[in-house]
């Protein structure tokens, strides 16, 4: 995460970030994230029928690579100065475009697409990510990503 200043960080519209290192999704990733949310769907947990879908493995939830943004925004994301926390506010857009296949390596790639300060101290930014799968042609995500910094 890179520190700056109130006035970079409203100048960082247009600014691609930093893209983040790969990350491989195993089996024990999707079935802890399985347990947690419930979705035991036999495409995520049971690699004998999944592999006989067009898959032809198991898959990562849709949700799980979404929810890897958080992991991934530590090594791009802009942090204002001085902010003392960072809460999620919402996607503008999300759109699931290819499956993640398990021990598939995903990365992130983001641009910031907007910056306010809508309130004294409190900085939204969206920015338009990206989560690539190493080898595919099609991205497993893209989404806009709004986050809200609390300055001192």
């Amino acid at each position: 995460m890179q520190v700056v200043t109130r006035e970079e960080i409203v100048n960082s519209v247009g600014k691609d970030l930093p893209v983040t290192d790969w990350f491989t999704v195993t089996q024990q990733q999707i079935d802890l994230f399985a347990e947690c949310t419930h979705d035991h769907q036999f495409i995520h947990v049971d690699p004998q029928k999944a592999a006989q879908t067009p898959f032809g493995s198991t898959i990562a939830h849709g949700f799980l690579s979404l929810s890897m943004l958080s992991y991934f925004a530590e090594s791009f994301a802009l942090q204002v100065e001085g902010a003392y926390m960072g809460i999620n506010y919402g996607f503008n857009k999300v759109r699931f475009i290819a499956p993640v296949k398990v021990d598939s390596r995903i990365r992130c790639h983001a641009t910031v697409v907007d910056v306010s300060e809508d309130k004294p101290n409190q900085f939204k930014v969206t920015n338009a990510v990206t989560i690539e799968i190493e080898g595919s042609d099609k991205p497993a995500l893209k989404a806009e990503w709004i986050g809200v910094q609390l300055v001192k």
